[in-house]
């Protein structure tokens, strides 16, 4: 197989704005193939796809490990751009001289036309680069390719001539504007150069034998694969970078490398073109087996890491609720639908924190005097009372400033005699008083989409004036245990049956997470009974959670299931407890089909479950909230799983159950959260910080 750990494809884009947050097609897409697995992420900003990318490059650095990233935009121009602009042949010094041209913002917004523009300025005639909104257009930037002439700039480099559907890397605006691409993703790729310095390759323009190299990819190079290999609801363009990852990570080695040698070491170069028999071969190669023991992974076998995993899940799933108007008062723990603003400020007049008394204006140093007028100011009374300069009014706390006051001292600091006060000051202008609005402006968002409603914050709606809210529905989960092991509590279990521990334990950790737990019973193993129960689940519920039966053995029905369907999404993660976990669809309804033991069934759906459930309900996503704590306990791991362990905090330190054993459901009542150890090679040691995750944290 290829010489490279991760095989890195993206689908680029020039949008000035960021894409929908829906994954949606003329995005960004990314594929990364990594031990044995694809997974595909959606981006809707460049520079969220470079901390991604980055990350993984860190990732693999970090453990010896090579990576191949695949672009599809241009790396080069036709012959004799570079000289023209700054002197020289050497593509790598032109992108230097982009770079540092080009701006290209967090949220897309970038100055590509005013660069583009000002490179025309450098060729006779008009042109090369066009293309543009109509308003931006000039002599020197035309919106039309028709009107340019006398630039003397060929129209396409030598590898888009042997591939008539790829476009010229002039054009800059509508449909297959790669001049677009180009010109900012070369801007990002100069930075990765900086960033890793020698560490980096590009190909053609360099010898690919570093640890990260980048070359230029044409995803539709295999359209026909592509349109066999596509799911049924996926975007064409996450199918393309799949595809194309696949196939590459399957080359041999000296074939892909004998690739990146290939091409126009000033023009640059597509990656595969010539090879596409080669590529088409590489779908069909199985990555290196996996080193096996008696805990490591099974060799022969695609493993995904957790981090892949989530990242899947999150793109694939979004919400899958309706929505419904209802009283503030109703809706604690529900999904906000859209943000909520303020109907009128808090505070909506001008009033005092303070029992006291008010008057215009500070005061200096010394004692004041200040005759009273004989109206009161209490909580709730119109504020038509006007106090003349030099007087003062008796206020109450909460109650709304009169004409001519802005000013209270405490009536702790204050001596009354008859109808005038007196007190020393300083005092500032404005002391003891709160501002209209000083808390919340009309028409300010007091709860944005996808807020799960907490009692603070009815309390801020209301006052605020909402009364109604638009809300998610929720949503409904079914929860169905598999197996003829398994009786209720409380009946008659014969020899080698044990009662069912996952389905009252499931049922609440989604009553837990805010959402309808629907209980849908026990089955046998029979597959006849499994699918008939799946149907029926499928049309009351939003999402089923199985227990048991996501393996691959004989009686492992769920996964089995799920196979024949040809709606299999995920399985087998990286993860202890838990490798068995079946990720899928059943009449249009996700099923996540969980490890039998109580343990890996509680583990699976804390991590997997409970995120992605968030994010169907029409919430966020939720990443568990943890925190370092000094380790009470030692322990060697070995690499290839993320693992989580059963622990509880006592005296500043964490402990661990004495057992690992995911049928101890002991452990589970003993702990209160859990450890999470990375996946890679780890001694922990007392003392050592150790990452806690509190049962909270998960959100139950």
């Amino acid at each position: 197989m290829s010489g490279f750990d991760r095989i890195i494809v993206v689908d680029w884009s020039a949008s000035k704005v960021p894409s929908p947050k829906k994954p949606s097609p003329d995005a960004i897409w990314m594929a990364v193939h990594y031990a044995g697995t694809t997974v595909c992420t959606y981006h809707r900003t460049r520079h969220d796809l470079i901390i991604e990318l980055c990350a993984h490059i860190d990732d693999a650095l970090s453990k010896d490990e090579r990576v191949l990233a695949g672009f599809d935009f241009p790396f080069g121009y036709p012959s004799g751009f570079a000289r023209a602009v700054n002197g020289s042949d050497d593509p790598l010094a032109l992108w230097a001289d982009l770079a540092t041209h080009i701006q290209d913002g967090a949220d897309n917004a970038n100055n590509r036309f005013d660069v583009a523009r000002d490179l025309n300025a450098m060729f006779p005639g008009v042109g090369p680069f066009w293309g543009c909104p109509a308003a931006l257009a000039d002599a020197d930037l035309p919106a039309k390719g028709s009107v340019r002439h006398g630039h003397g700039m060929p129209e396409r480099r030598k590898i888009e001539a042997m591939i008539p559907s790829a476009q010229p890397c002039w054009k800059l605006y509508t449909t297959g504007s790669v001049g677009s691409q180009a010109l900012l993703g070369i801007a990002r790729l100069q930075a990765l150069r900086d960033r890793y310095g020698a560490a980096l390759s590009v190909s053609p323009f360099q010898a690919p034998d570093t640890p990260i190299v980048l070359a230029e990819v044409y995803p539709s190079l295999l359209a026909d694969d592509v349109a066999a290999l596509q799911g049924a609801d996926e975007i064409k363009d996450r199918a393309q970078v799949r595809v194309l990852a696949d196939a590459l990570a399957g080359l041999p080695r000296d074939v892909l490398d004998a690739m990146l040698c290939e091409g126009d070491t000033q023009e640059g170069w597509i990656l595969g073109v010539g090879h596409e028999a080669a590529l088409r071969a590489g779908l069909n190669n199985q990555p290196p087996p996996l080193k096996n023991d008696c805990f490591a992974l099974p060799s022969g076998i695609e493993w995904t890491p957790v981090d892949a995993a989530l990242r899947d899940l999150k793109t694939r799933l979004g919400p899958v609720v309706g929505t419904q108007n209802i009283a503030v008062a109703d809706a604690l723990d529900r999904i906000v639908a859209q943000d909520i603003t303020a109907v009128r400020a808090h505070p909506p007049l001008p009033n005092t924190a303070v029992d006291g008394y008010g008057f215009a204006g500070g005061r200096g140093d010394g004692l004041h005097r200040l005759a009273l007028v004989p109206e009161q100011m209490t909580a709730g009374t119109r504020p038509d009372v006007q106090v003349p300069a030099g007087q003062a009014i008796r206020i109450l706390t909460g109650a709304a400033l009169p004409d001519g006051v802005n000013t209270v001292v405490l009536q702790e600091d204050v001596t009354r005699t008859g109808d005038s006060i007196a007190f020393y000051g300083p005092l500032k202008d404005g002391a003891n008083t709160r501002k209209a609005g000083e808390d919340v402006k009309t028409s300010d968002v007091v709860a944005q989409e996808g807020r799960r409603l907490t009692p603070a914050d009815l309390a801020l709606l209301s006052a605020v004036g909402v009364s109604k809210v638009k809300v998610r529905a929720q949503l409904r989960v079914g929860v169905l245990s598999t197996g003829d092991e398994l009786v209720a509590a409380g009946a008659a279990a014969g020899p080698g049956q044990i009662y069912d521990a996952n389905r009252p334990m499931l049922l609440g950790l989604i009553a837990r997470m805010g959402h309808v737990a629907v209980d849908l019973g026990q089955v046998r193993d029979d597959r006849a009974a499994l699918s008939a129960r799946l149907d029926d689940a499928a049309a009351d519920v939003d999402v089923i959670l199985t227990s048991g039966g996501a393996s691959a053995g004989d009686e492992d029905h769920v996964s089995a299931l799920l196979n024949e369907a040809g709606s299999m999404a995920l399985w087998r993660i990286a993860i202890k407890p838990g490798r068995p976990l079946a990720l899928g669809m059943w009449r249009g309804k996700p099923v996540f089909g969980l490890p039998g033991n109580p343990v890996a069934a509680m583990v699976c759906t804390l991590v997997f479950a409970a995120p992605a459930f968030a994010q169907m309900a029409g919430s966020t996503w939720r990443t568990p909230t943890g925190f370092n704590v000094p380790s009470a306990f030692e322990k060697r791991k070995k690499p290839g799983r993320r693992e989580y362990l059963r622990a509880r905090i006592r005296d500043g330190r964490v402990e661990v159950f004495a057992s690992e054993g995911s049928g101890r459901i002991s452990g589970l009542s003993w702990a209160e959260g859990l450890v999470e150890l990375p996946d890679g090679a780890l001694h922990v040691k007392p003392g050592d910080p150790v990452r806690f995750i509190p049962w909270s944290g998960f959100g139950v």
